[in-house]
């Protein structure tokens, strides 16, 4: 029956009945293609009824349907014209694996951080009104997880006062990524019990609650609709779902397939490799690292908003329940609670994401640099991270945080300086430090060497070479290695470490030393290592050519990281032939 169904017009064609087939059957197409495509699994599984249910019942794309994260949008995507290109879902010059406005017009926000979309439909709801489409419906799907923010309450508190024709689903799974946390979840847990005090949060917001429902009862589904449909002004309907539904496995690990890989379309099973000859994930030498640190300093601290499997503190959690906190998805909370704490004293590891640190910027600023708090900021995911595209790569970091006053920012080269620069930290700074570091694996596989104390603020050479210079900063360095294996004399090497405070001595010498010099970052160029070394190299009215290498003044899209950094320049072949060109 899906092979007949290009679009929500023609799934209006069916019967309510015939809607559980076009539900069994999409459902086994999502794990069919991410079985072999891999990507996001469980949030698309848990939410297909729901999904055949809107589209069926309201009329989209006139209707906006606004999907907050949109890690569970596959089936969306599928039922909106998107059926036979789907196989193509996050491979470079694909699909989004996220809601995008260019790629449909079923799409109407794009997507990829959470609790943005009570705000976004609210916006369209009020410009309706405006207009005088007072019969058009807006509907913001959001999972318990994504409720809980600071920017959904915020869209909530404003949304209760407002006439607007809001409908906000909770999706309420009681899972984001990592099982969802704070009061707020053990509330919901309580009104699906029937235990919750008598008050209702949302229908004290002027919302008119419904629910629960069962998020899986596909019938229930279109009857709430349709009379939700006839309800002005804001309306909040409260939907159980059970994340990873339909696969049995996704169902009782959901952690794991939140996005499993590769996997069995049959039975579920993951395609394992054996990792015990690799090197160790960078997320895991920072989990383990700072276990380790915690061991011997009572007063370390470790906190990350809603990534304990992510960012690995969950080795932490689970070491020190009482010293490591999931603040669920709160990253402004994270940062200003950090701070709280580092003025008792507390030694404070906040691990967030680099692109999920954006949202925390003011933060950062007024609570934590302006009273120069030595909060320690771990960046995971900085650079590029491949699939998940502009909405997740950790593209901005050097720049957003290069112009904040009293901040160190250092990228480590490898796993071991990741560890040092941890121990260097947790010693005692006179400043809040930002430590980058990306996705994926790292080069040693020895990597537990004893701690040893980074000097701040200065960079190594690494290579010695001829008339050509290449500044590095964090793990891209290796890319300049392996660019200059055959030949090393090609290029001297240098990893500039701090891009605050940048090594000017080193500098010094590299400008007296060098005819050309290339800057290589995987951060944007503008505001990163290339504005600075330019704008230094200016002042010292340096006479030689400097080529900045690192990302372009675009967005960049979605693919492997290999074919994005081919595509930039900033691979070992890109990054060779740049030299070459001045050989």
């Amino acid at each position: 029956m899906l092979d007949h169904i290009d679009s929500p017009a023609s799934l209006r064609q069916l019967t309510p009945d015939q809607l559980h087939v076009v539900s069994k059957e999409l459902r086994q197409y999502i794990i069919d293609i991410v079985a072999t495509k891999e990507g996001h699994l469980g949030a698309s599984l848990g939410v297909v009824e729901l999904t055949v249910a809107l589209h069926y019942v309201f009329n989209t794309p006139k209707d906006k349907l606004i999907w907050d994260v949109g890690h569970q949008a596959y089936g969306h995507k599928i039922l909106t014209d998107r059926k036979n290109t789907f196989y193509t879902n996050r491979q470079k010059g694909g699909l989004s694996g996220f809601p995008k406005i260019s790629e449909s017009i079923y799409d109407t926000f794009g997507v990829g951080h959470s609790s943005t979309s009570i705000s976004a439909a609210l916006g369209m709801a009020i410009a309706a009104n405006l207009q005088g489409k007072t019969e058009q419906q807006h509907i913001a799907i959001i999972g318990d997880a994504s409720i809980a923010s600071g920017m959904a309450f915020e869209g909530l508190n404003h949304a209760g006062v407002t006439d607007a024709n809001l409908l906000v689903i909770l999706n309420d799974n009681a899972i984001g990524i990592d099982p969802s946390v704070g009061a707020l979840k053990k509330y919901l847990t309580n009104v699906k019990k029937g235990t919750a005090r008598e008050e209702n949060i949302f229908e004290a917001l002027n919302f008119k609650y419904h629910g629960p429902v069962d998020g899986h009862d596909i019938q229930t589904l279109i009857n709430t609709f349709e009379k939700l449909k006839k309800i002005k002004g804001p309306k909040f309907l409260h939907v159980i779902t059970t994340k990873g539904k339909g696969l049995a496995l996704a169902e009782k690990h959901q952690i794991t397939y939140h996005a499993p890989g590769k996997f069995d379309a049959i039975t579920g099973e993951r395609q394992t490799k054996d990792t015990t000859q690799l090197p160790p994930k960078y997320q895991d030498v920072f989990g383990h690292t700072i276990v380790e640190l915690a061991s011997k300093n009572k007063d370390i601290i470790g906190i990350t908003p809603a990534m304990p499997t992510g960012s690995s503190l969950k080795y932490m959690i689970e070491t020190f329940p009482d010293r490591a906190f999931d603040v669920g998805i709160a990253e402004q909370h994270a940062v200003t609670l950090s701070a709280g704490m580092a003025t008792q004293g507390m030694i404070v590891f906040c691990n967030i994401y680099s692109t999920f640190l954006q949202r925390a910027y003011d933060q950062i600023i007024h609570d934590v640099a302006l009273q120069n708090l030595p909060v320690i900021f771990c960046l995971d995911r900085a650079g590029l991270v491949g699939q998940d595209g502009p909405t997740h790569h950790g593209s901005f970091d050097l720049a957003y945080l290069n112009c904040i006053p009293n901040l160190i920012i250092y990228a480590p080269k490898d796993e071991i300086d990741l560890r040092n620069i941890m121990y260097t930290a947790q010693l005692g700074l006179p400043n809040p430090i930002a430590i980058r570091y990306p996705r994926g694996r790292g080069i040693t596989l020895d990597w537990k060497m004893p701690f040893q104390k980074i000097n701040i603020g200065k960079g190594t050479c690494i290579q010695k070479g001829n008339r050509i210079a290449v500044l590095s900063i964090g793990t891209i360095i290796h890319n300049a290695i392996q660019a200059t294996q055959d030949n090393p004399q090609l290029a001297s090497i240098y990893d500039i470490g701090f891009l605050k405070p940048i090594d000017t001595d080193l500098l010094d010498i590299v400008f007296d030393t060098y005819e050309i010099v290339i800057t290589l970052e995987d951060g944007t160029i503008k505001g990163g290592l290339g504005s600075v070394v330019t704008d230094y190299a200016f002042a010292k009215a340096y006479k030689g050519i400097i080529k900045p290498l690192g990302l372009p003044d675009h967005f960049i899209e979605h693919g492997t990281i290999e074919e994005l950094q081919e595509e930039i320049g900033i691979s070992p072949d890109g990054i060779a032939k740049t030299i070459h060109h001045y050989i």
